[in-house]
C-alpha cells in the first residue's frame, strides 16, 4: 500500500464522516418540522383536557349550591343567597326551591363556561333534597 492509497483511504474515510455529521444537522430539522406539525394536535388535547376539567368543576359547584340552598330553605331562610354564597363568584347560580310537606327541594343550574369561544356546554343542574327543620 503506498502513501497516496493511504492517504485517499483518510480522505474518504473523513469525507463519510462529514456526510455522516450533516445528515444529522438535516435530520434535527426534519425533527423540528414533525413537532412544529403535531404541535396544534397537542394543544387541542389540552384544550380539551381543560374543558372536560371545567365541565367537571362547575357539576360540582351546582351540586354544592343545591346542597347550601336547600340547608338554607331547611331552615326556614331563602335559598337563593346561599346557593350563591356557595359556589365560586365567577359561575353565575340560579337557585329555585320547592318546599311541600316535611321536606325542601332546591335546584340549582350554573352554565358551564367553555374556553373556545362559541362553543355551548349547556348547563349543570343538580337537586338536593332536605327534611324540615321545624
Amino acid at each position: 500500500m503506498t502513501h497516496d492509497d493511504r492517504r485517499g483511504g483518510l480522505r474518504r474515510h473523513r469525507d463519510h464522516g462529514r456526510h455522516r455529521d450533516c445528515g444529522r444537522h438535516r435530520d434535527r430539522g426534519q425533527v423540528a418540522i414533525e413537532y412544529l406539525g403535531f404541535l396544534p394536535v397537542l394543544l387541542i388535547v389540552a384544550l380539551a383536557g381543560v374543558q372536560l376539567g371545567l365541565i367537571a368543576y362547575t357539576a360540582q359547584q351546582a351540586g354544592t349550591a343545591a346542597r347550601a340552598g336547600a340547608r338554607s330553605a331547611s331552615l326556614g331562610e331563602a335559598a337563593g343567597p346561599a346557593c350563591a354564597v356557595a359556589v365560586s363568584d365567577w359561575l353565575a347560580t340560579d337557585c329555585r326551591g320547592a318546599g311541600g310537606g316535611d321536606e325542601v327541594t332546591v335546584t340549582a343550574t350554573i352554565t358551564i363556561p367553555s374556553i373556545v369561544p362559541g362553543w355551548d356546554f349547556g348547563q349543570a343542574r343538580k337537586t338536593a333534597t332536605m327534611p324540615m327543620d321545624h
